[in-house]
């Protein structure tokens, strides 16, 4: 029950943050919120992270499909035996994946909006649901090293 809860949340966080860039900041100039370091965008991704594979749609379909999936009847069978960070890890990685799966289906393209710039250089932009993919990939990753590593 937590992990529908907290993926619906986040699904919701996601969505709602690009609407408000959508309705806000499309055909506009950027929204600088920290000058060198944090800018606000109105982009439309069509390929998968850093725009890569432009015009795959229905293999990105395919692919989110499985993942959710997998992520589904895993966390099904071993509910109950799955420490809680990887609870929240996989919230976080349905949560972030269906974000961006609404967008694919209903616009065709991924609403992307947050750019950031580190020692002069220019990062992906990027999204909520992206963030929340990745935090869930790490905390996986800290959870592996936790709970998953005997030494």
């Amino acid at each position: 029950m937590f992990v529908a809860i907290f993926s619906i949340i986040l699904i919701i966080i996601d969505q709602f943050t690009k609407y408000l860039v959508v309705t806000n900041i499309a055909n506009e100039n950027p929204v600088v919120l920290i000058d060198n370091f944090l800018k606000l965008y109105y982009i439309e991704n069509r390929g998968a992270a850093f725009g890569i594979l432009q015009g795959f749609r229905s293999l990105f379909t395919v692919i989110t499909i499985l993942v959710l999936l997998f992520l589904i009847v895993f966390l099904i069978r071993n509910y109950n035996k799955v420490p809680f960070i990887y609870l929240v890890s996989f919230s976080l990685l349905i949560g972030g994946t269906i974000g961006n799966f609404i967008d694919r289906i209903r616009l065709h393209y991924v609403v992307d909006f947050i750019s950031m710039r580190f020692f002069g250089h220019d990062f992906a932009i990027f999204n909520f649901a992206d963030m929340f993919i990745v935090l869930g990939t790490v905390l996986i990753s800290i959870g592996i090293v936790l709970h998953d590593n005997k030494r």
